[in-house]
């Protein structure tokens, strides 16, 4: 099934996304609660008793007269308040390319272990304007990922067991501003400024039930579900990334497994996949120039819109806002 989050009377309304209408959980079953954070919390008990009623939506036996249009409706993040936010690094073409580009060797210990960065939680969202302040704009890039979320309590959990925990998949624009991330990451901490200000996830999550047909081994010597669903990205209606969700080398499970380690994850809890081979600027630039000393490079420009796609999970839209303010923290630094 498809969960969505959004926007009534001015707080988060959890609902079932069917064919292009939505209807509020609460209003088609007494038990199931109207937000996605209560859902997560108590996933065993609502779990099948929402996929009881996915089915009765699609098979007629609850009215379309009890949805609405999604299209009149302000989309919120799936999880509009996740408990926190890490991101992993799970694609070894992104990686491998990128270290290419820089003229560095690949990182050995990319094969080792599974990483993972935390990110503010209180700059999730969804779809729409994503507004950015100036120092942004010095090479701002969009990030093509996955993103799961934690639908139960665990701690110490083995890879072999980790995809229950598992509540569903997500879109994610892991939004970067370069040239801060760059220079804060020179004294080896962070990523911090570069990546604080907004992270995009949505427009839907979508259960693992939903994706069984997509289902695929996980790489030699791996362990955990995996998915064949392509990823792509348009910015200005020009496409720049494609991908794909099995391309990923350490899987979720496994990332859940380090994330895990002495420490209790909770419902709500995201966790981001890393970017997808092609998936940002930052990549895309330094091949290009690796051929072609003359290319042009290019970032997100105010009003530039942003459109990825996962297959079977959805598209996630967003437009680039700049404030208005000329407030630079980057001219503030120490000479």
């Amino acid at each position: 099934m498809k969960l969505v989050s959004y926007l009534t009377d001015g707080r988060d309304q959890l609902a079932f996304l069917v064919d292009g209408y939505l209807y509020d959980c609460d209003l088609v079953h007494p038990e199931l609660p109207n937000s996605m954070n209560m859902f997560l919390h108590y996933w065993d008990d609502m779990f099948p008793i929402a996929q009881k009623v996915d089915a009765a939506i699609k098979d007629g036996r609850i009215s379309k007269e009890k949805g609405i249009a999604i299209d009149d409706q302000q989309l919120l993040s799936p999880v509009p308040f996740p408990t926190s936010c890490r991101d992993g690094y799970a694609f070894r073409q992104h990686v491998a390319a990128a270290r290419r580009n820089r003229k560095v060797e690949m990182i050995p210990e990319f094969d080792q272990y599974p990483i993972f960065y935390f990110t503010n939680h209180h700059s999730i969202q969804g779809p729409g304007d994503i507004h950015c302040m100036p120092d942004h704009f010095e090479k701002l890039d969009f990030e093509l990922e996955a993103a799961i979320v934690i639908c139960k309590s665990g701690r110490n959990i083995p890879a072999e067991e980790a995809d229950q925990y598992i509540g569903g998949l997500m879109i994610m624009n892991d939004m970067s501003a370069r040239r801060l991330q760059m220079e804060e990451m020179l004294l080896n901490l962070g990523p911090a400024k570069g990546k604080d200000f907004s992270t995009v996830i949505g427009p839907c999550l979508v259960t693992l039930d939903e994706l069984e047909s997509f289902e695929i081994p996980a790489k030699p010597g791996h362990t955990g579900k995996n998915w064949n669903l392509g990823m792509k990205c348009w910015v200005n209606g020009i496409q720049v990334s494609e991908g794909n969700v099995g391309d990923m080398d350490w899987t979720f499970a496994e990332i859940i497994e380090r994330c895990a380690y002495g420490v209790q994850l909770h419902p709500g809890d995201v966790i981001g996949s890393g970017t997808v081979g092609t998936g940002c600027f930052l990549e895309l630039n330094g091949t290009g120039k690796l051929h072609d000393p003359n290319y042009q490079e290019q970032w997100l420009q105010p009003g530039d819109v942003v459109k990825m796609e996962i297959e079977g999970i959805g598209v996630l839209e967003n437009t680039i806002v700049k404030e208005d303010t000329d407030f630079s923290i980057l001219a503030k630094k120490k000479l």
